[in-house]
């Protein structure tokens, strides 16, 4: 079990978006001892529903405590534990780096590596936006830092279950079609 004790966990939790329902998720984890490493809240398509996005450290135990307790809370719809899933996860930051005349041209080569935006320009700064995986954040933070950061702002993870692959669309597009057509017979 020690093998995964601090193993990396991306939930999400769809939630009536009513006020007080952010508070009620996080009390949940000071109360009982669990640290949020990022949280995200935002609207879904529904106006009615928000989804939480979370992300926390802990073992198989920890976590089914987690989802579990979570299940309970009254405004709570559906929670999912993207481990052991295929998910897409995304992270938007803002890096202003200090951008001397010698230093710019290497910055905006960073910037085109990582496919970035520069989005603000000042004599003396730079702000980059950068968006990613926790690995490309970490990396143009990396890069940038023996420039000269001089302020970081995060979102925080967001996530999303991987849609079927296309083999299983074709399947699936096939029964339609059969379904539809009888089977090709006339």
């Amino acid at each position: 079990m020690e093998n995964n004790q601090d193993q990396k966990h991306t939930i999400s939790a769809l939630v009536d978006n009513e006020p007080g329902v952010l508070s009620r998720v996080t009390g949940l984890f000071s109360g009982r001892g669990f640290n949020i490493e990022s949280l995200c809240v935002a609207e879904t398509m529904d106006p009615l529903v928000s989804r939480i996005t979370l992300v926390t450290r802990g073992n198989d135990q920890i976590i089914e405590q987690i989802t579990k307790q979570l299940n309970k809370l009254i405004n709570v719809i559906k929670v999912i534990d993207f481990t052991n899933t295929e998910f897409v996860e995304r992270e938007m930051a803002l890096i202003k780096v200090r951008a001397e005349a010698q230093t710019r041209a290497e910055i905006l080569r960073i910037v085109d590596i990582f496919r970035c935006k520069v989005v603000d320009v000042s004599p003396q700064f730079y702000t980059i936006e950068v968006t990613g995986n926790e690995g490309k954040i970490k990396a143009i933070l990396d890069l940038l830092g023996p420039l000269g950061i001089k302020e970081i702002a995060r979102t925080g993870a967001i996530a999303m279950a991987r849609s079927k692959k296309e083999g299983s669309l074709k399947r699936e597009k096939s029964v339609i079609l059969q379904e539809t057509f009888g089977g090709g017979k006339k």
